[in-house]
């Protein structure tokens, strides 16, 4: 089936077109038509299925037609939660490219940034709104923001939400509906707090769950090297120097530790970006344009930030730091593979990450390859680096310091 053969409006299809996309994946192929027909839906899709055109197209379609009607209320009729600034401002993208040509209204509102200029585009003709729960609270509690004609509520990345504190924003935003409203619900990953959610909030929904087998894209080569802690930023730079076409998203465990790597590569001439929370907006939005555009080919990360953002053609992730909670590493290896491309994903494993290591396997019922490094080759590689020899402590001071100027600012 091709999207020509959808119910759509000639003008929400020219833009489908204009992105490249002639058939539905999965995701979309089982949640286009129940969300037109205003099913409730939850859907488990993993990163990189699609999921966000899965809602995006029938929503717009839904919303092109009210606006084809002689007469319509005006105000938001779609609210769209997402938990983080990028993911609002990629949401935001996509769906103002697929709206062109329908006359709906998008606007994204993400804290960090001015208020001034968000408030002035609340003023205007506005149809669809997409905010992170805590500018969308700021301007409920100032009463700017007015809900009472949603009619469409979406959650986004849920299972982020929980793990982020956001529970009572969401049950929150329900006393504000005055509505009765069509719930979409999409989330990475399921388990017993997020069912209770999610059937808490949706009315006999078309579920849909894609992949429920093997969470991991199978676009996706895994390997993973045993080196300790305090020499994994010799193998990254070896590994970025011995790749010199590779394009990396890096990650680690903590800010600290992101600006931490990224001192040590600049040590040895290796450019890179970081993205974390401590850094502004308008930082955030630039590093991510930076890596997007190819202007730099290494993006070192924490978790929480990097979350669903799509980054195209990113060859290589990096586990510099395995993570502490098993389903992040599916999150974070579907930032490669995407589409049609084959991605790689190292993760480099220090002694003390080993529990971490078999909590991922038994998490994703695979077990990861190992690479043996025989003990020439591992000096090879501490030899090989040009790094002065400066120690983890003072390392960390050094990036402790350049956190607490950032804060100052």
């Amino acid at each position: 089936m091709k999207f020509t053969d959808y119910p759509l409006s000639p003008e929400l299809k020219r833009s489908i077109g204009k992105q490249g996309w002639k058939r539905p994946t999965d995701i979309q192929y089982r949640a286009i038509r129940p969300i037109l027909e205003g099913e409730d839906v939850l859907a488990i899709a993993q990163t990189g299925t699609g999921k966000t055109a899965a809602f995006a197209i029938p929503i717009l379609q839904k919303l092109h037609e009210r606006k084809q009607t002689q007469w319509r209320e005006t105000g938001i009729s779609c609210l769209v939660m997402v938990p983080t600034r990028e993911l609002a401002l990629q949401l935001t993208e996509v769906f103002t490219a697929l709206a062109k040509g329908t006359g709906v209204k998008v606007l994204g509102l993400t804290g960090g940034v001015e208020i001034e200029p968000q408030i002035a585009g609340l003023t205007k003709e506005l149809d669809l709104l997409i905010t992170t729960p805590g500018r969308m609270y700021d301007l409920l509690g100032r009463k700017i923001l007015r809900l009472d004609r949603v009619d469409i509520l979406v959650l986004d990345e849920a299972d982020l939400m929980l793990d982020l504190g956001f529970i009572d924003d969401i049950r929150g935003v329900i006393g504000h509906l005055q509505r009765k409203h069509q719930t979409l619900f999409f989330s990475a990953t399921i388990n017993e707090r997020i069912k209770k959610l999610a059937y808490s909030l949706v009315r006999n929904p078309i579920r849909i769950r894609i992949s429920p087998k093997d969470p991991v894209s199978k676009n996706v080569d895994h390997a993973v090297v045993f080196i300790d802690m305090d020499d994994k930023r010799f193998f990254l730079e070896r590994f970025v120097k011995e790749n010199p076409e590779a394009k990396l998203l890096v990650f680690a465990r903590t800010r600290v530790r992101c600006e931490r790597i990224a001192k040590a590569m600049a040590r040895v001439d290796i450019p890179t970006i970081t993205l974390h929370g401590d850094l502004e907006q308008a930082e955030r939005e630039s590093a991510l344009e930076a890596f997007r555009a190819g202007e730099q080919r290494v993006m070192i990360a924490t978790d929480v930030s990097a979350r669903g953002i799509d980054i195209p053609d990113v060859t290589h992730v990096i586990n510099y730091d395995l993570p502490e909670q098993a389903d992040n590493y599916v999150h974070r290896v579907g930032r490669t593979g995407r589409g049609r491309n084959r991605g790689v994903a190292y993760s480099f494993c220090a002694p003390e990450e080993h529990e971490l290591l078999r909590a991922i396997e038994s998490y994703t019922g695979h077990d990861i390859k190992v690479v043996e490094l025989d003990r020439s080759a591992y000096r090879e590689t501490l030899t090989l680096s040009k790094q002065d020899r400066m120690g983890i402590a003072e390392l960390m001071e050094e990036a402790e310091r350049i956190t607490k100027k950032k804060k100052k600012k």
